[in-house]
């Protein structure tokens, strides 16, 4: 019942507090509305902690070694090429995101230490597009959303020792952005699963579920295709209505229980890391300021703080010309957030198909793809060919990202084209027969086979030699 009263506590300023905001902004129009920063502090610490904790367990589970080391060759992203593996110094861009996550929670040298989180997770993620997760992508575009935000003004070291100005109050605009973001997120995870195979076919879930039936009390659950189709129309729901929920004042308890309930659910049942508890977290930026004061004071008293680092003074005043560069920026930022995810209808034939603007749009667990690729390389002059064994290039995980993705398929060509190009063929040619299964459909060829990939470019171009089906 205590939590209850916690969470749906109301924002509230004092009497003395409220007419001095009035007096000094008595303009009504957005940009000029106030609320108060705990929100937005919470949000910072349980990020910052959430991100090292991350860290720590991709070192744990051995998988620096694995995905970034291990490797003899990465596919990068397109655009980005000069992101080079670093080897043995992988281990201290890791350090160096583990550090700059700390010091994002506490708020110690804040802005050096989220542009520097944003660098280094960045940087870790575009290493390899095999490991590419819809929820990386999420931290990265949080991190460099709040390189802008004042999430160090309250309740931070750097306040504490007076590097920035202290500040309970801050335009809301500042932490709508924060809220924005999320919103888009799920809603447009939602949008994504308006679709013929999620909606009236119950895939992926009715090939994913059954493999979990031997869960505890529920798993028999999942050997039912209605216990699949009920997952797909409650997941596709949740997504879409669950932003506005969360934000409305009479629902937001309830959503934030169904938060609770969707999130832990899937942790349970898919291998997705970190991404349920960061997003349990993360939903708690919706609730009133004063449920997060009340956090900060709990967190006060167990580290016996002293008083005054939980008093209410101070509003935030940004100069001009940087208030109006920030919202210039989160025009551009959202503008890119709101158009990108529809850039697959440039592109013809199926989007689960060909991938083709799938990469970036928050489809989350959407799709099963399961196949394989076999490349044969030809000397153009004397028609010497051989069969590639793909083992000896690439670990068994980058085999199977690449074998149903055709841009890490011609990435894989252009590998091979130049390691055969230096080792006894001359402008080698290279052929691939590829066979994908879609969402439990029988496969069916990807690649034409008869192109020489070794001459195709990658661009954002459609790639011609996908068979459409």
């Amino acid at each position: 019942m205590s939590i209850l009263l916690l969470l749906n506590t109301d924002n509230r300023h004092s009497t003395t507090e409220n007419s001095l905001l009035k007096l000094i902004f008595s303009n009504n129009s957005y940009f000029h509305k106030l609320s108060s920063i705990t929100p937005l502090v919470v949000f910072r610490i349980a990020f910052g902690i959430m991100l090292f904790l991350s860290t720590v367990r991709f070192w744990a589970n051995g998988w620096i070694e694995s995905l970034y080391i291990k490797p003899k060759y990465f596919f990068n992203f397109y655009g980005f090429e000069f992101v080079k593996p670093l080897g043995n110094y992988t281990y201290m861009l890791f350090v160096i995101c583990a550090i700059s996550a700390i010091l994002v929670s506490i708020g110690y040298y804040y802005r050096i230490a989220i542009i520097s989180l944003f660098l280094s997770f960045t940087y870790i993620e575009l290493i390899d597009k095999t490991t590419y997760l819809n929820h990386y992508y999420f931290v990265s575009m949080v991190c460099l959303l709040m390189i802008f935000l004042p999430a160090n003004a309250y309740f931070s070291l750097d306040s504490y020792f007076k590097k920035v100005k202290k500040c309970f109050t801050i335009p809301s605009w500042y932490l709508d952005a924060l809220k924005f973001l999320v919103c888009i997120l799920y809603f447009y995870a939602g949008i994504a699963k308006i679709n013929e195979d999620w909606l009236l076919h119950a895939l992926p879930l009715k090939i994913w579920l059954p493999a979990r039936n031997d869960m505890p009390i529920i798993g028999f659950l999942f050997n039912y295709q209605e216990t699949a189709f009920a997952f797909s129309w409650i997941g596709c729901i949740y997504d879409i209505l669950i932003p506005f929920l969360l934000w409305n004042r009479f629902t937001r308890i309830y959503a934030y229980f169904a938060v609770i309930i969707f999130h832990a659910l899937t942790s349970m049942l898919f291998p997705i890391g970190m991404f349920p508890y960061i997003m349990i977290v993360t939903a708690l930026v919706f609730f009133s300021s004063d449920f997060h004061f009340k956090i900060l004071q709990i967190i006060a008293r167990v580290f016996n703080f002293k008083t005054e680092i939980l008093s209410k003074d101070g509003i935030f005043v940004g100069s001009f010309v940087k208030e109006k560069a920030i919202q210039y920026f989160l025009l551009l930022f959202f503008t890119f957030q709101l158009l990108v995810p529809f850039r697959y209808l440039l592109y013809p034939g199926k989007l689960f198909w060909t991938e083709e603007g799938f990469r970036f749009s928050w489809r989350v667990m959407l799709i099963e793809k399961a196949g394989y690729a076999q490349f044969t390389i030809k000397d153009s002059k004397t028609e010497k060919r051989i069969v590639v064994d793909n083992s000896e290039f690439l670990t068994p995980f980058q085999e199977k990202m690449m074998s149903t993705q055709p841009d890490m398929i011609l990435q894989y060509a252009h590998i091979l084209r130049d390691y055969y190009s230096k080792n006894g063929f001359t402008e080698p040619k290279v052929f691939v027969d590829s066979y994908v299964a879609l969402n439990g459909e029988t496969g069916k060829p990807l690649i034409d086979p008869k192109v020489d990939l070794a001459k195709e470019q990658e661009s954002f171009k459609h790639k011609k030699w996908i068979l459409l089906y």
